[in-house]
């Protein structure tokens, strides 16, 4: 515990929601340091899909940086929780996962997660381990722990039961089960998004009817999609941990001005002073430092560097990247060609015709150069390589 209390507390505070109770956050942390003894700080993560995106990042930076503090980091693989699903934040039944669901989406999820954390030096479990050898007689006697009254207290089913959505039973177990993580680890810290405060609390009313000294609760931030809506994956709005660096990169410059500030306290290590600079400076060249100091944190500096040195050469100075991929004139076309839309899902540049149709009637698509607006349009199979631009970021040839 090299760090003295007030750089600890600054530490855990930047960037920080809500912290219950702080004075606890003081008492704790001047005892770690007295004792030499780390404070067990636990984050549960849901495999409910498989890829990890900027805004899980939150939570682990501030992990990353108690683990810099010599705390011990405690990740929870939510392999049971997952089959209930987390019902914060959801206006809708949230369906279970089956095991299968959860096994395939857990296969690159803590190698994900190491992007940010040093695995080396995290404890990681699985909450399958004491949930799975639960009775029965077990399951009721943690639901015996919380009354309905309590649970529907919660503004999640508030908002559903005023809007006549229904609320599976399944969903009630989730705040215990995450609860009881908390009393398995002897959690000293619980970390989360501003929506999970409901069970974080319910982790510390349960470690002190088991005779523990309660979790301290902290909740960070959660961070906006490329949309303005939270960033999720079924939304379509993420920038993901695995995307390539080009699309990192330039899915970042699209975010809209106004978020540029949490981002850079919440996804970069620039100090407030230096991001204050940047920020009082030209909008598009604070956005170009944020999106390149978040693409080097997942793919390296000179990725990063070559990703900027690419976008500006496609928008600020107009010209189509040096590598332009290659694709073949779909073999099924019939001979007087297809409509442009029908062809950007044949090449795949579209998952769909009714997406591509979109794109089109709003601009986002290119031929040699030329703006279309006609998704109807019938494209020809060209005697010359086709260039075709659809969106910002995506090129190809057509021969």
């Amino acid at each position: 515990m090299e760090a003295n209390l007030q750089e600890q507390l600054r530490v855990v505070g930047r960037g920080v929601v809500d912290l219950i109770e702080r004075k606890e956050l003081e008492e704790r942390v001047a005892e770690s340091i007295r004792t030499g003894r780390p404070l067990r700080v636990k984050f549960g993560m849901d495999p409910t899909s498989p890829d990890l995106h900027v805004g899980h990042s939150v939570p682990l930076r501030k992990l990353r940086a108690m683990q810099q503090l010599g705390h011990h980091i405690v990740l929870i693989v939510g392999d049971a929780t997952a089959m209930v699903g987390d019902p914060s934040g959801r206006n809708k039944l949230r369906p279970p996962l089956s095991r299968a669901d959860v096994e395939r989406n857990l296969r690159t999820y803590v190698e994900q997660a190491g992007k940010v954390l040093d695995l080396s030096k995290t404890e990681i479990r699985r909450n399958s381990e004491w949930f799975d050898p639960m009775r029965f007689e077990d399951v009721l006697k943690l639901c015996g722990r919380m009354t309905v009254a309590r649970m529907i207290e919660r503004d999640t089913f508030q908002k559903r039961i005023a809007d006549n959505e229904p609320i599976g039973i399944h969903e009630f177990l989730y705040p215990l089960m995450q609860g009881w993580d908390s009393v398995v680890v002897k959690s000293d810290l619980e970390l989360g998004g501003t929506d999970q405060l409901f069970n974080l609390l319910r982790g510390r009313d349960l470690q002190r009817e088991e005779g523990q000294r309660g979790q301290i609760c902290f909740t960070t931030p959660l961070i906006n999609g490329l949309d303005g809506r939270k960033m999720s994956k079924s939304y379509g709005n993420a920038v993901s941990f695995n995307d390539e660096p080009d699309d990192m990169y330039g899915k970042i410059m699209s975010i809209e001005d106004g978020v540029m500030r949490d981002w850079y306290t919440l996804l970069t290590d620039l100090s407030d002073a230096e991001a204050a600079a940047l920020l009082a400076g030209h909008p598009r060249e604070a956005k170009a430092r944020l999106a390149q100091e978040i693409t080097c944190s997942y793919h390296g500096l000179e990725a990063a560097l070559k990703a900027r040195d690419s976008f500006d050469r496609r928008f600020r100075d107009k010209e189509v990247p040096e590598e332009v991929p290659e694709l073949a004139w779909p073999a099924s076309a019939p001979p007087e060609g297809l409509t442009l839309m029908s062809l950007l899902k044949e090449l795949g540049l579209c998952p769909s015709t009714s997406e591509a149709k979109r794109l089109v009637e709003g601009g986002g698509v290119r031929l040699d150069g030329e703006v279309q607006s006609d998704p109807r349009r019938v494209v020809a199979k060209p005697a010359a390589p086709l260039l075709v631009q659809v969106g910002k970021r995506k090129f190809a040839r057509v021969r």
